[in-house]
């Protein structure tokens, strides 16, 4: 009753943001079908901007989730992942010399550390970076299960509101060594709302 009532609105009150209509929303447009973000610009306001430029100018459009391990991410967000596939969209006939690269890219600049309270947990996006706090870019990852490792470590940035069930199927592709989805489970388009 009301207590449940009370949490919930706890739960929304540290975020200016929700409080005046929400937080930013984005799409992004899978091989598999579509997944929905909520973006955390409270907590993350430079990745979030940062994510929705990139976003906006076309930059994930037509890459793929180049790193899959089952029970802990998806990772995606490397321009360098939009080739190396075969023909057949498989790494049957693949170009080996691209797919080194996969993992490797980004925009050209890197946006500074924003580590917050917000947990990894299934569903949250999250920005991969090097060794260097401050050298996040354009990767990110999307966690699939709690990862309470990766807390106050990496910037976590949003969570999926629509879609879990994609976000399944993508953790479920096969892959071979190096966590290389075998099939391409492409990133057709991300489209802030």
């Amino acid at each position: 009753g009301v207590g449940a009532a009370a949490a919930v609105a706890l739960g929304t009150a540290d975020s200016a943001s929700a409080a005046e209509g929400g937080y930013p929303k984005m799409t992004i447009k899978t091989t598999q079908g579509e997944m929905e973000f909520e973006m955390w610009d409270d907590v993350a306001p430079k990745h979030v901007k940062s994510f929705l430029t990139l976003a906006k100018q076309g930059f994930f459009d037509g890459g793929a989730f180049h790193r899959i391990i089952p029970g802990f991410v998806i990772q995606g967000g490397d321009p360098n992942a939009k080739v190396g596939y075969g023909p057949s969209g498989t790494l049957d006939g693949a170009d080996k010399a691209k797919v080194r690269k996969w993992g490797t890219g980004g925009p050209g600049y890197n946006v500074p550390a924003e580590f917050n309270e917000r947990i990894h947990e299934f569903g949250v996006l999250s920005m991969a970076r090097s060794n260097d706090p401050d050298s996040a870019g354009s990767q990110f990852f999307v966690c699939l299960g709690n990862l309470p490792s990766l807390d106050r470590k990496y910037t976590t940035f949003g969570k999926l509101t629509k879609g879990d069930d994609v976000l399944r199927k993508i953790a479920a592709a096969k892959t071979v060594t190096g966590d290389i989805p075998f099939e391409r489970q492409g990133i057709e388009r991300v489209d802030p709302l």
